[in-house]
């Protein structure tokens, strides 16, 4: 994939963070690409995500999101965005600052099922989020991230990252993927 903005796609537990590390284990990509909003809230607030829940919050770690996105874009290097991004606003937000450095934006798609999902986030041991708002953000993704409509809004390429359900780990997806 040419460098540019990788925009990850999917509900919490669908794999995203691992498909990432196994990324940076495999030298695929620094770990200074990534940039991730969980990190970013932590970063600023210390505190575990349900403790951090407002606007105010949310507009600071997605302005210090796109900040540390636009520095790397406009240096011509690869940036990672590690967050849900399975809404067309969160998505429009990415492209349009991709889109300010004429940098091509890839869509990696993590889409388990959502049985799969569910296991996966009961393994995870999180706390800061129900199973009915795992639900709604797989809904939500069901509804408004299919491959066309990534497309439509502006993604270059589109790609779906394999999961358990195909028998992948997300060390055989990520030697799927390169990134220049």
């Amino acid at each position: 994939m040419p460098a540019g903005l990788v925009v990850l796609v999917g509900a919490p537990a669908s794999g995203k963070t691992s498909f990432v590390r196994a990324l940076i284990e495999r030298r695929q990509i620094d770990a200074e690409a990534v940039v991730s909003s969980d990190e970013i809230r932590a970063e600023l607030f210390g505190s575990p995500p349900a403790e951090t829940e407002s606007d105010a919050a949310d507009a600071a770690i997605f302005a210090e999101r796109d900040r540390r996105i636009a520095a790397r874009l406009g240096t011509g290097r690869t940036a990672v965005a590690e967050s849900t991004n399975v809404t067309p606003q969160a998505r429009l937000r990415l492209i349009a600052l991709a889109t300010r450095f004429n940098a091509p934006v890839t869509v990696l798609r993590f889409d388990p099922d959502v049985t799969e999902l569910l296991r996966q986030y009961t393994e995870r041991g999180r706390t800061d989020l129900t199973t009915a708002q795992v639900r709604a953000y797989a809904a939500v993704m069901a509804q408004d991230a299919g491959a066309d409509q990534l497309r439509s809004e502006g993604a270059t390429t589109v790609h779906d990252v394999p999961g358990r359900r195909q028998g992948s780990t997300p060390v055989q997806a990520a030697a799927l993927f390169s990134f220049a």
